[in-house]
């Protein structure tokens, strides 16, 4: 059986390209590659805690010590990982319905995969030994959250949030246990939405990817900002004193320019799908930029190679690199409390800061996309409009997560990208 690893490990339909016989294998592939204690934590789809158990399993039958750590942040078996000096595996489909599930590995200590491990534990598992079960019971691991916590309290951007009124939305998924309790420790007063899993409801309406309540439950409450998680909580997007979405571009730009202040930034790392507007204004502050592929692994590599300290993508992966080995949505949403506490409003903060530049986004279905129509139908319009397609900036990449093509464009001619959005879903969705 072969399976491949996409940008953040195996991901695919619960059941049906994620079986329980997979996860088994999985788990006997990292025991052989690693030989070390293994840390396993999963997110709350109804898929999870059966696959969580074959992966526990597989890493007893493959003679390493299992720890089970029950329903938790992806990072948060990072950190787990790191704190016995092991390694980690997550059960998690981050953003994608409850129907999906996935397998992803972190490295000794908690850290990434590079690619040649990567390679060999794909080859590992190419050759691990199968079984359908029974699987045994493994106990939870009761103590892990509170280390994983503690790990959050004591970051440099910890500090007291009294004053802050904080709407929170837990994507009915690992944060569901945890994000209430880690910010109203630190003072703030806190509300919290979608932090009632029932197996099905992960990232449905709710969460980064659909911030709609939260904007209104900001507004409704007046709260000082609002912060989504996605299903695994490694990612963030926040949501300003107006109810205004900031996504992983806005709060990139704000932490830049203030770690470059302070001197603690001169070059951020960002992807190919970050906005033209933070290009300008963080080039204009005297900010260099390193673009990597996307994938919050590539920004994390560049970051090792070039000993930088921050990077990150527009989706909301942030990586604060001197603080946690990989993003995390909560870290980050303690970060922009404290930056809200002492410099002022979200909202104002950002509109101050930087003007994005007119963009999209398109998802289309990746067994009915063809780029020669896509490519065909941009040009077309640029023609029909009286000017060149040099003017546009055009990303176009299959998704490393679900099975679709992730089409971005943008310009500063707002019209022409208005026009080609329009265009692109009135002929491809």
């Amino acid at each position: 059986m072969s399976v491949q690893f996409g940008t953040d490990g195996i991901r695919g339909v619960a059941g049906t390209d994620i079986t329980v016989e997979l996860a088994y294998r999985l788990g006997r592939a990292v025991a052989a590659v690693f030989g070390l204690t293994t840390v396993v934590g999963y997110d709350t789809r109804e898929s999870s805690s059966s696959l969580a158990a074959a992966v526990l399993q597989g890493l007893a039958d493959g003679g390493v010590t299992p720890l089970n750590l029950g329903v938790i942040t992806t990072p948060g078996v990072a950190v787990l990982a790191e704190h016995v000096d092991g390694v980690g595996v997550v059960i998690s489909a981050s953003h994608n319905p409850f129907s999906d599930n996935g397998l992803k590995v972190f490295g000794r200590g908690g850290t990434k995969l590079d690619h040649d491990t990567e390679a060999a534990v794909q080859l590992a598992l190419s050759n691990a030994p199968s079984s359908s079960g029974p699987y045994g019971e493994f106990a939870v691991d009761e103590s892990a959250r509170a280390i994983y916590l503690n790990r959050l309290r004591a970051a440099r951007s910890a500090t007291s949030l009294d004053g802050l009124h904080i709407v929170l939305d837990c994507a009915n998924g690992a944060a569901s246990p945890l994000a209430r309790e880690l910010f109203t420790s630190l003072g703030a007063t806190v509300d919290v939405i979608h932090d009632t899993p029932d197996g099905r409801n992960i990232n449905t309406n709710c969460g980064s990817t659909h911030p709609e309540d939260l904007q209104a439950a900001v507004v409704r409450l007046g709260a000082d900002f609002g912060l989504a998680f996605d299903g695994d909580a490694d990612r963030l997007v926040a949501v300003d004193e107006r109810g205004n979405r900031r996504d992983g571009d806005d709060l990139m730009v704000l932490f830049a320019l203030d770690l470059h202040a302070r001197h603690e930034v001169e070059t951020l790392v960002i992807t190919s799908m970050s906005n033209l507007g933070l290009r300008q204004a963080l080039q204009s502050a005297g900010i260099a930029l390193l673009e990597t592929d996307v994938g919050d692994r590539n920004v994390l590599i560049a970051l090792e190679e070039h000993n930088l300290p921050f990077g990150g993508e527009q989706s909301g992966h942030l990586i604060f690199r001197q603080e946690l080995s990989t993003g995390d949505g909560m870290l980050s949403g303690l970060h922009v409390a404290e930056l809200v506490k002492r410099a002022g409003p979200l909202g104002t903060l950002c509109d101050q800061s930087w003007q994005r530049a007119p963009q999209f986004l398109l998802n289309i279905p990746r067994e009915s996309y063809d780029e020669r129509a896509v490519v065909g139908a941009i040009e077309r319009v640029c023609t029909e409009r009286g000017v060149s397609s040099e003017e546009l900036r055009i990303v176009i990449r299959p998704s490393g997560t679900e099975p679709v093509v992730r089409v971005m464009v943008e310009s500063t001619n707002g019209d022409l990208v208005a026009t080609l959005e329009a265009t692109l879903r009135s002929e491809f969705l």
